[in-house]
């Protein structure tokens, strides 16, 4: 099952093949996505897979009176997961979860991701239970979307990023929102690890780092705006590795989310 156009998950072509607590089976398009900033192939999107197929295992363990909310999710890549699937792009990545031990005040998803029969990385989502919400807020009304066949396919355009100055801008876009009224946790995921993975690959045009591992801490709710930004900073970096730190700034001018990015050649 695709989901429609008009939300997060349709936006990235992704769908549904096992709807169930144990497993929940998801799929994304990863053909032709690049990062705006680089250029460069890019497995940002890989996060907003994690985060729907770890997180939703999660929020099946809920209570009839609780809601999960996402505080921590993980990316753990093979080495060479980018050329598996430059190998056969027009094939989606398939990511299976599982519930991982058990109940508490959080959960714990873990899942696999493979292309055709190769596991190319594993994922995680940490989500914390709260009490159900009495109302969500009021969603801004969405702009019609055309058919399935004619959502975006530019990464830029289906996250609504825009470049500029060195930084990564989110756009608002109510189509990229959860629920809640924020933006999707997998999407701002992802947007951190493209700044981290731009900043590690600033000035290397021929010998790229590819991002090995990213480990995300959502703190606060992250709203568009006309100044919500990802940005990163170098920690350290050599010739055959790297380490960067991405944040997330929400339209409050206050830090939403962080995330620690390892990337090697």
């Amino acid at each position: 099952m695709l989901h429609p156009p008009n939300t997060p998950l349709g936006r990235f072509g992704m769908g549904t093949l096992v709807d169930s607590p144990d497993p929940f089976v998801g799929t994304i398009p990863m053909s032709g996505l690049a990062n705006p900033v680089t250029g460069a192939p890019t497995v940002a999107p890989l996060a907003v897979l994690v985060d729907f197929v770890a997180g939703l295992v999660n929020h099946y363990r809920r209570a009839p009176d609780e809601w999960t909310v996402s505080s921590e999710l993980s990316l753990e890549l093979a080495p060479n997961a980018l050329a598996i699937v430059a190998q056969d792009p027009d094939t989606p990545v398939v990511g299976s979860a599982r519930p991982f031990g058990t109940k508490g005040s959080t959960s714990l998803g873990v899942c696999e991701l493979t292309h055709r029969d190769t596991v190319i990385g594993t994922g995680t989502v940490r989500s914390v239970h709260i009490g159900l919400p009495r109302r969500f807020p009021d969603q801004p009304d969405q702009p019609d979307q055309p058919a399935a066949d004619g959502r975006p396919t530019e990464l830029a355009e289906i996250m609504a990023v825009r470049v500029g100055d060195g930084t990564l801008f989110q756009s608002p876009n109510p189509i990229l929102n959860n629920s809640m009224g924020i933006v999707h946790g997998g999407i701002a995921a992802a947007g951190l690890e493209l700044a981290a993975s731009a900043a590690l690959n600033t000035g290397r045009a021929n010998d790229q780092l590819n991002t090995a591992s990213l480990r995300v801490n959502y703190l606060r709710q992250f709203l568009s705006g006309a100044e919500s930004r990802y940005t990163a900073a170098v920690f350290r970096v050599g010739r055959r590795s790297g380490v960067a730190d991405a944040k997330a700034v929400s339209a409050d001018g206050q830090v939403a989310l962080i995330a620690r990015v390892t990337a090697y050649r």
